[in-house]
């Protein structure tokens, strides 16, 4: 049985519904995956310097992929993690385990658009979900599209995206227990689930007002996701919002803080690209990001950028990397937007 999502399905609808990738020569692909490889291990040099992070022997492999294996890479992660959640959302729900015989291609194609569209947007993502060990993805196609966009020196862009991806890949090694935390996360968020039909129809009816909302560019960017979160939920999404923020702002700070000499043309690219984020595409372009939170998340790269910024320029990098000490230092969403809250709780 299929289940409440196809995945089959999903990875088929996406891989049609993906954009159409750059026109390039052979000789230019080639180049362009080989100076990724090689980007890649400059870039950890850069990282452990700016970081003080030791990573150990990297067991994780690095991948540089065109759009159809991000999406079979993703769809396999996400059926990792979706199909415990679907499984408890089932269990003794007469309602679900219809929905589960009849429903699951037309879910499928449903999460297929949303990963069509994704596909198109993701320059690079360390991914841990499919494979234990992690794995570096770069995503070729969409490196060369945004570097052509921006009109940047192809090098330099290519090297400062690796070092973001490169980032996220020392710290899930470098402190191990944080792939254990996001995973405790997911199954939080699981026991967290609404099983009561009627429940589900209340949060259903109130996700139509925000789509509403949304249509109008209205709304507060965290997208359907919010609306409906049961209370307990938003209080494991404010933790999850509060880590993706210090994750994903500790690697912009590193990308943003090498110095001239490794990529000369640095401010120019992250001048020309916090532009690109913020006229973010064309009208349906910008609705897909408000229905998927993608707004939320670029304010994740700015806030959790200002947050480390902040503490690394107040009590140096050594000692903002009591942070990774245990779940009880990290950061909360409130010390997020308040530097001085978390330095005071973790090193008063």
């Amino acid at each position: 049985m299929a289940g409440i999502i196809d995945w089959d399905v999903a990875a088929r609808a996406a891989k049609r519904f993906s954009p159409p990738p750059p026109a390039v020569s052979r000789r230019e692909a080639e180049d362009a995956v080989s100076e990724l490889y090689r980007a890649t291990a400059r870039a950890a040099d850069q990282v452990a310097q700016l970081t003080h992070l030791h990573e150990p022997a990297v067991t994780a492999i690095t991948r540089v992929i065109d759009r159809p294996a991000w999406i079979d890479t993703n769809a396999a992660g996400m059926r990792t993690i979706m199909d415990p959640l679907i499984a408890r959302l089932t269990e003794d729900n007469p309602v679900s385990r219809v929905a589960e015989r009849v429903g699951g291609r037309l879910t499928g194609v449903q999460v297929g658009v949303v990963l069509g569209f994704l596909s198109g947007k993701v320059l690079g993502q360390f991914e841990f979900f499919e494979r234990t060990g992690g794995q570096l993805l770069l995503v070729a196609p969409n490196l060369v599209a945004v570097e052509r966009q921006l009109r940047v020196d192809p090098s330099d862009f290519r090297l400062w995206v690796c070092l973001h991806e490169v980032t996220h890949r020392v710290q899930f090694t470098a402190v191990p227990w944080l792939r254990q935390h996001m995973l405790d996360e997911v199954a939080a968020l699981g026991e967290t689930i609404e099983t009561d039909p009627a429940e589900l129809r209340k949060r259903l009816s109130g996700a139509v007002g925000e789509l509403v909302k949304v249509v109008r560019g209205q709304g507060d960017g965290a997208g359907l996701l919010s609306v409906l979160a049961t209370p307990e939920q938003r209080t494991v999404l404010d933790r999850v919002t509060a880590f993706m923020s210090l994750v994903e702002g500790h690697a912009e700070y590193v990308m943003n803080a090498v110095p001239d000499s490794v990529i000369p043309s640095q401010k120019v690219i992250e001048s020309r690209f916090a532009s690109r984020r913020r006229r973010s595409g064309n009208p349906l372009d910008r609705l897909l990001r408000r229905l998927l939170g993608m707004e939320a998340k670029t304010r994740q790269y700015i806030d959790g950028s200002a947050f480390v910024r902040a503490v690394v320029e107040r009590i140096g990098v050594d000692d903002f990397n009591a942070i990774w000490t245990s779940t009880a230092t990290l950061p909360t969403k409130a010390e997020i937007g308040d530097p001085q809250r978390w330095i005071a709780r973790v090193h008063a």
